[in-house]
């Protein structure tokens, strides 16, 4: 009989699919359980994962991928796995001391669940919320419980703290931070120890990019991180408080190598911006892109022997019209990795597009002042609108039609507020015009904290709600990132 890992690594199982495509991912954040049977009927074999010869999970959200580097780094690689949960019990014994989860949506209150759940009914809980309940209560019921502290990171650990769901899910620790911290590290010293551990605890950001660990396995959606922080201080906005990080391109290139040597046929950057990517500390302020570099990192992801698809993450609007030449040379190398296609916007032969995720967040100009002044940089910001309906035409001649976010409520707002973000929606779909987003996507005013997260990116959801945004992305559904 196995006497366990030292360390288990997991989360909800529908945080670990990339297998059955985008929209699934999306749609059950989205969809109440209720509606399972809808996914079930789509995709029979939704549920089928692959694993190594090990049994352990052959692919796992980014930021646990990065845990597990940490923790075999420290506690050697024999002690440690990532696992389904599925498979807990085959990995949890006597000798066990931690299992770690990583969590974007435990109790499904994030934008999508909030706002599109609730289009069914009463009975609202999401898909993934239910299969995180499962989690903890598979975990609560391991015959080694008594033995091991439950240590729960990622984007959604809010969630637990703020409804005070500790105790009930099982939890001993919630942390907000990154595991590559010294913190954090010493936070699982003390759980293997057998030490009492602190009911919430926060750990730093890595300062500087030699400090910022890369995965060695491959990763949910091939994501591979590409910057931290951002820059602009919107002021709703948790990720820009990290310090603002451009990767190596070496490490990134290795980071994508891994992923494809273990079959992996997509990738994609995670960055809260795309655009600052090699302008960090190069004495050119990093609202000006750096042109080449951004074309050579882009032309050797794509270059690279086995990645078939590649999508983008997030980015802004001004740096579009800063640079029109740089959306065209983009373009010229990326959308044929793309695997979306938008055949009745594109006007590439195939029908393929690029679908980013840009906050436009509002349209009046008042409201964008109190909170996100620096949101057009270098443009003032009483030019907004026009920043916007600007960069959409240079985006959209080149096919690129972004998802844009949208919040409501902002402390403040006001109807006239309301009115002047109708207005530059409007305008964006005027007749006549190609000037569209792929879709808007709302947020509720209050944001909670998706960045400074300790083992989740939480970027593998952003991808699937940009690639969800509309059902035309089902038209690749035989490509290798929607099997």
């Amino acid at each position: 009989m196995s006497r366990g890992k030292l360390i288990v690594l997991t989360a909800p199982f529908t945080e670990m699919i990339d297998h059955a495509g985008y929209f699934i991912q999306m749609g059950m954040a989205s969809i109440p359980i209720w509606m399972e049977w809808v996914l079930n009927k789509k995709y029979p074999q939704w549920r089928d994962v692959r694993r190594f010869d090990d049994g352990s999970a052959l692919v796992a959200p980014a930021g646990l991928r990065v845990l597990e580097r940490v923790m075999a780094r420290e506690f050697g690689r024999e002690n440690v796995v990532v696992c389904y949960p599925d498979d807990l019990d085959q990995f949890i014994g006597p000798d066990t001391r931690v299992v770690a989860v990583s969590t974007h949506n435990p109790l499904g209150v994030t934008f999508a669940a909030g706002v599109y759940t609730s289009i069914f009914g009463s009975s609202r809980e999401p898909i993934n919320a239910h299969y995180a309940a499962r989690l903890f209560d598979r975990i609560k019921q391991s015959p080694s419980r008594g033995s091991f502290k439950v240590i729960v990171g990622g984007s959604g650990g809010w969630q637990i703290t703020q409804t005070d769901s500790r105790a009930r899910l099982g939890v001993d620790c919630v942390v907000d931070g990154r595991s590559e911290s010294g913190d954090a590290v010493a936070l699982f010293r003390k759980a293997v120890s057998g030490d009492p551990l602190p009911a919430q605890a926060t750990v730093s950001h890595p300062l500087d990019a030699a400090a910022v660990v890369f995965p060695d396995r491959p990763t949910t959606f091939g994501v591979v991180e590409m910057t931290t922080g951002c820059g602009r201080r919107c002021r709703f906005c948790v990720p820009d408080l990290n310090p603002q990080i451009d990767l190596p391109k070496q490490r990134i290139l290795e980071t994508v190598r891994a992923n494809v040597a273990n079959g992996k046929r997509l990738i994609s950057l995670a960055t809260e911006d795309m655009f600052i990517w090699g302008q960090v500390r190069t004495g050119v302020p990093f609202f000006f892109p750096n042109r080449e570099a951004l074309v050579d990192l882009y032309r050797a992801i794509v270059d690279t022997p086995g990645v078939d698809q590649h999508v983008l993450s997030h980015c802004t609007m001004a740096p579009a019209v800063v640079d029109p030449e740089l959306i065209r040379q983009l373009s010229d190398i990326l959308i044929p990795k793309s695997p979306i296609h938008l055949t009745r916007l594109s006007s590439h032969p195939d029908g393929k597009a690029l679908v980013p995720l840009v906050g436009l967040e509002t349209g009046s100009v008042r409201m964008a002042k109190r909170v996100m002044p620096s949101k057009g940089v270098p443009f003032n910001i009483d030019e907004w609108p026009s920043v916007v309906i600007r960069g959409l035409e240079i985006l959209n001649r080149n096919n690129w039609f972004p998802m844009l976010t949208l919040m409501v409520g902002n402390p403040g707002e006001t109807d006239e507020d309301v009115k002047a973000t109708l207005d530059l929606i409007y305008e964006m779909g005027a007749p006549g015009a190609l000037r569209l987003p792929r879709t808007v996507s709302v947020y509720a005013a209050r944001r909670h904290p998706d960045g400074a997260r300790p083992w989740g990116h939480g970027d593998e959801a952003a991808h699937a709600a940009s690639m969800a945004a509309h059902h035309e992305v089902l038209e690749d559904e035989s490509a290798p990132g929607t099997l």
